[in-house]
């Protein structure tokens, strides 16, 4: 599409051929030179009126002391900016200058954004700095304690930097134990999503999974200008590394250096190295630490058996001897045992004496008269009985007799005797009836003397249906 030409004045050409715009035409216009004139740009300025839109854009005012001018930034160009847009803070940016024809307004359409300077990017972190403050993200008392004996120990760095080979040099030489390296990259714009991935990556590892969960995590990086460390400055990591599950300890840079996450984690160290120190004993120490307590220990427990040893004797001292114990049990045995012969002979001649009197009393004459007397009560008792048991016997004889004619002639063999005989199949089935017989079929045929085998000859009769009977009597229906 071509722009429209010149606009022709009353005082070139009569009315008649002055051709007329539409206000959309002239718009449009408008868009395309300048659009072409200012397809890049780079300005420098303060951001002002900062709207971040529901839909994920976010206009704004860029301004200077002279002049102000409109901006858009696209939802898709907003999570790559190297700074958060806010309010006050003075950047770089670079886009394409257009118009927005609904309201005869031009603007710019940001795709970059950096802080103009340091002083910018120390203003911007303050401010971030103070508002995570406010939500309590930095408060003490959320902070908890390192492990003092770590067994797995998670380190986040570069794998490839100094940083790596300094903590693991230190770790060996204090407390040896596993380590778990996640690599990521420590500068530029991918830094801090990595490290987020780590914290969260080390967050979800199981306790019992092929991969050891660390009982505490170090995100380390060596020193750097601001710019260089400006990841660790990220929001988004300072949450990360806030809502870890793991204690973590940030550190990031040398001593004099400050970052973001220096303030969400649970313990600051000065340097990488700093933090192996940091967060790892010394085993030398604490083997000697042991062998001090364990000398300690068993100094303590030998005074405790010197002393129980000397209380033992001293109560030992205070006791009786054993033959004063047992000398006045023993002389009352000895008596006891004085005087027991002499009772017992004593107690035998009593009792002889009671036999004596009472065997004089006993004559065969009293014993025969008892018996007399037993024998003619069982006569008359058992005179009392037979009829009653004969009785007895007599009805049960004739009931038994009763079930023997019952049983004789429910014995399935009773009729053989008689000329009967029963026919069975090979597998020793009864036929009951000549259907279930075939032609051919091998049979048994039992007497009440024995067994003889048979083979079904022809097929089984049909039955004739009967004829009806007549009847004289006229039908009533």
């Amino acid at each position: 599409m071509t722009d429209l030409a010149p606009p022709i004045s009353d005082a070139d050409a009569p009315a008649s051929n002055a051709e007329p715009y539409s206000v959309s035409e002239l718009a449009f216009a408008l868009k395309r030179t300048i659009e072409s004139a200012y397809g890049f740009v780079r300005l420098r300025g303060e951001l002002s009126k900062v709207t971040f839109h529901g839909n994920g854009h976010v206009y704004l005012d860029l301004k200077d002391d002279k002049a102000c001018i409109s901006g858009v930034i696209w939802k898709g160009q907003v999570r790559g900016l190297a700074v958060r847009p806010e309010t006050g803070l003075e950047v770089i940016v670079t886009g394409r200058v257009t118009t927005y024809p609904g309201r005869s307004q031009y603007q710019i359409i940001i795709e970059t954004m950096s802080p103009a300077g340091v002083g910018a990017l120390l203003a911007q972190l303050e401010r971030l700095k103070a508002r995570l403050m406010a939500e309590g993200l930095f408060d003490p008392a959320r902070k908890r304690a390192l492990p003092s004996l770590p067994a797995v120990i998670g380190v986040i760095t570069s794998p490839t930097g100094a940083v790596i080979r300094d903590i693991l040099h230190r770790i060996a030489e204090r407390w040896p134990c596993h380590v778990v390296v996640w690599p990521v990259v420590v500068q530029g714009d991918q830094a801090a999503p990595q490290i987020i991935a780590a914290i969260q990556g080390f967050g979800m590892l199981p306790a019992d999974g092929p991969i050891p969960r660390p009982d505490l995590i170090i995100v380390a990086r060596g020193g750097g200008s601001v710019e260089d460390l400006w990841p660790f400055n990220d929001e988004a990591l300072a949450r990360a590394a806030a809502a870890s599950p793991i204690a973590l300890v940030s550190a990031v840079g040398h001593e004099t250096d400050t970052t973001l996450i220096d303030f969400a984690a649970d313990r600051r160290a000065p340097t990488p190295t700093g933090a192996a120190e940091m967060v790892t004993p010394v085993r030398a120490e604490l083997m000697r630490a042991l062998a001090d307590q364990e000398r300690r220990l068993s100094a303590a427990v030998q005074r405790r058996v010197e002393r129980g040893r000397g209380r033992l004797a001293e109560a030992a001292a205070r006791l009786p001897r054993a033959p004063d114990l047992l000398a006045i049990a023993t002389q009352r045995l000895d008596l006891a045992a004085g005087r027991l012969e002499a009772a017992l002979g004593a107690g035998v001649a009593a009792h002889r004496h009671q036999l004596t009197v009472i065997a004089a009393r006993l004559r065969p004459g009293l014993l025969e008269r008892a018996n007399a007397e037993r024998s003619r009560n069982l006569a008359s008792l058992g005179a009392r009985l037979t009829p009653l048991a004969q009785r007895r016997i007599q009805r049960l004889a004739e009931r038994l007799a009763s079930m023997a004619q019952v049983h004789a002639s429910l014995d399935p063999k009773g009729p053989l005797k008689r000329g009967f005989a029963m026919i069975k199949h090979a597998d020793g089935r009864l036929a009951r009836s000549a259907a279930s017989l075939t032609a051919g079929e091998a049979v048994a045929l039992e007497f009440h003397d024995g067994e003889r085998a048979a083979v079904v000859e022809g097929a089984p009769p049909r039955l004739r249906k009967s004829a009806p009977m007549a009847s004289d009597q006229g039908q009533l229906f």
